[in-house]
């Protein structure tokens, strides 16, 4: 087929360029254009469109009606998922390899294969090694329909056929469509592979997942584009040497976003840990200095996890500022706040933050116990085992309130945490039973609060 237009595409955030150039002129990025191959457009024959004309109507004629979801039977997956698949959706689910993708979506399929017609297509793997993974785990493989194919056009033949409820596409990097004359994995053949599968779910009325690879930066492989196709993104994180994997959903149009699902990497698969804090919360008998237990808000819920902190004398010719699972420019950010409204300086000292138990802290909850655990390390005191600190701190060093501040504080006292160190806007209107709640308002007096207790 001949080529009617030639574009180069920015891998990282889609833009389109006439002609190939070093830097992308939207995002700015160095060595992204990929050529792409415009082709025409495939017919609505082949996309499953029923020819009837567009009509349309005034918002306020909509009926409203329930969206039915189908549960997946794994509640943390659901919950991630905003309660579980919607008809018509697209879910793309990545991760890095080896994190447990294809061994979540084989669970979840031969769990919805009992009551649903469910089809699942591998790209990457043969049949008899997805059955011996099925055995390996124990699943029930009855109802199950499979496939090995990478071609866009027989899957919409399989889909026509089966009439599935599920569709599962292991994995999108993989697949091709004649539209394309690029090479599988291609930014073009990625682009036009998700663009008619997602057609396919919208018209068919099928719930779709696509399995993503990432880079080596740990972001999503493929085009930006890829993101906004779909309505669902969720990201499977593996932390080196743990066998804990943590489901984040990035983006959600049927759902809330940043919610988090917690499971454990078992001989028989995945499987969800239904309270995450009391694993995130396995302190040793004696505590040591740089040690703060805090409250972050992961989508939904309230979690409880222990960030550390390690301050030592400058190794180098440069302090270094070293955060895991924490912003390293905010990291940065509050001991600049720490000198100017504090007086104390760190500027000959070497500063590790670190979230155990490998936790992303995205929302800004977990400010005032990053600057706990610092301090305590480097004063070398503990902190007591029963206090639990969470607050915002802003650039003036104030100390400023953050969302569902009393359900964290009662999420605490749930685990036995007996005190606790709030912004003064977070304090409860009435005492919480069993735990002490300590309001301040500004850095200073969160200091005063720590030193009197360590």
């Amino acid at each position: 087929m001949a080529r009617s237009k030639v574009a180069y595409v920015c891998s990282d955030c889609g833009a389109d360029h006439t002609k190939w150039q070093g830097r992308c002129g939207a995002c700015g990025a160095w060595n992204t254009l990929k050529e792409f191959a415009v082709a025409k457009a495939p017919s609505a024959r082949a996309v499953g469109y029923s020819g009837e004309r567009a009509s349309v109507v005034r918002l306020d004629e909509i009926a409203d009606e329930a969206v039915e979801r189908t549960c997946t039977g794994i509640g943390e997956l659901d919950r991630v998922l905003g309660g579980g698949f919607v008809p018509g959706s697209v879910v793309l689910i990545s991760g890095d390899p080896g994190a447990g993708k294809s061994t979540l979506l084989l669970e979840v399929s031969t769990a919805l294969a009992k009551t649903d017609p469910v089809l699942y297509v591998s790209g990457e793997e043969s049949l008899q090694q997805i059955a011996a993974r099925a055995r390996r785990l124990e699943l029930d493989p009855a109802n199950l329909s499979v496939a090995s194919e990478t071609a866009v056009e027989r899957i919409e033949e399989l889909v026509h056929t089966e009439k599935p409820k599920l569709v599962i596409i292991d994995s999108i990097q993989v697949m091709h469509t004649e539209s394309s004359e690029s090479l599988p994995g291609s930014v073009s053949q990625v682009r036009e592979s998700a663009a008619r599968l997602t057609r396919l779910a919208k018209h068919q009325n099928v719930s779709m997942v696509l399995v993503g690879h990432v880079t080596k930066e740990g972001n999503l492989a493929g085009p930006k584009v890829l993101e906004h196709m779909i309505d669902c993104f969720l990201m499977l994180d593996a932390p080196a040497g743990s066998r804990y994997r943590t489901l984040r959903g990035q983006k959600n149009r049927f759902g809330a976003v940043n919610e988090l699902g917690v499971f454990a990497m078992t001989e028989q698969g995945l499987k969800e840990v239904t309270n995450p804090s009391s694993i995130f919360l396995q302190r040793g008998k004696e505590l040591s200095p740089g040690s703060v237990v805090t409250v972050t808000w992961e989508g939904t819920r309230p979690l409880l996890v222990e960030i550390q902190a390690l301050v030592d004398d400058v190794q180098a010719s440069y302090a270094k500022r070293v955060a895991l699972g924490l912003d390293a420019q905010r990291l940065s950010m509050h001991l600049a706040v720490l000198h100017r409204h504090c007086g104390l300086s760190l500027a000959d000292q070497d500063v590790f933050a670190n979230v155990v138990g490998g936790v992303r802290i995205t929302e800004t909850g977990a400010d005032l116990a990053t600057i706990g655990a610092v301090l305590s390390s480097f004063r070398n005191r503990t902190v007591p085992r029963d206090l639990v600190v969470f607050g915002e701190i802003g650039l003036t060093g104030e100390v400023r309130p953050v969302t569902n501040g009393q359900d964290r504080i009662r999420e605490a006292q749930k685990h036995g945490f007996t005190r606790a160190i709030v912004p003064r806007a977070n304090r409860p209107r009435e005492a919480v039973d069993g735990i002490e709640v300590h309001a301040v308002s500004t850095l200073t007096q969160m200091l005063d609060e720590l030193q009197s207790m360590s």
